[in-house]
């Protein structure tokens, strides 16, 4: 499921248990059921915090390499995910990790209508029209685990850094064409000097 969204899991899902997806008249059909099952999913997420916060798996150099970033000087850090806005902040916060980024500017597959290339693209726009600024493409990073997520990033006009730290290797992310490989976040300055050189 790496670099997939929560709607293209939830289609997929039905019809591997046969529902016939033609059956559904329209796409506002559609629209409905992935609003049904975002909402239900939130919360069933939101009842089970506790547990995400016990359980969850924080990797290793993440709230390091996040802080890192957001002390970098005329950065803006959000999140571009799968997941709805609620999952994903609830996520975040259930390892203090949204103090880091600016929810109100990110992108959330899971709640927007777009695939990620594109919902990059209306990520920085979300940015620029926040902060009143103009953000070249090429001062655009994506931290990316899997080599779909290294395609939104082209697709997008960002440049990838992609970590080996979830289901695909460093020769997997590599193949996939990021601009930048490393096997996990745990050395900071390692990924401050790629985010900074661009600039």
């Amino acid at each position: 499921m790496a670099g997939r969204t929560e709607p293209e899991i939830f289609f997929d899902a039905l019809a591997l248990n046969g529902v016939n997806l033609r059956d559904l008249r329209d796409a506002a059909e559609s629209e409905r059921l992935v609003a049904s099952l975002s909402a239900e999913l939130a919360t069933s997420l939101a009842a089970r915090r506790d547990q995400l916060a016990a359980q969850g798996c924080l990797l290793p150099g993440a709230a390091e390499s996040l802080a890192a970033v957001a002390g970098v000087a005329d950065t803006v850090q959000s999140v571009l995910t799968g997941s709805s806005r609620p999952n994903a902040t609830l996520k975040l916060s259930a390892f203090g990790l949204d103090r880091y980024v600016d929810l109100a500017v990110g992108g959330f597959a899971g709640s927007d209508p777009y695939p990620k290339g594109a919902l990059l693209q209306v990520a920085r726009q979300r940015a620029e029209e926040k902060y009143r600024i103009r953000i070249p493409e090429a001062a655009t990073f994506y931290i990316a685990d899997s080599p779909r997520d290294v395609e939104a990033a082209r697709i997008g006009g960002a440049r990838s850094v992609a970590v080996a730290s979830g289901r695909a290797s460093t020769a997997e992310l590599r193949d996939a064409g990021a601009d930048a490989v490393l096997p996990d976040l745990t050395d900071t300055t390692v990924l401050i000097a790629l985010i900074t050189a661009s600039a």
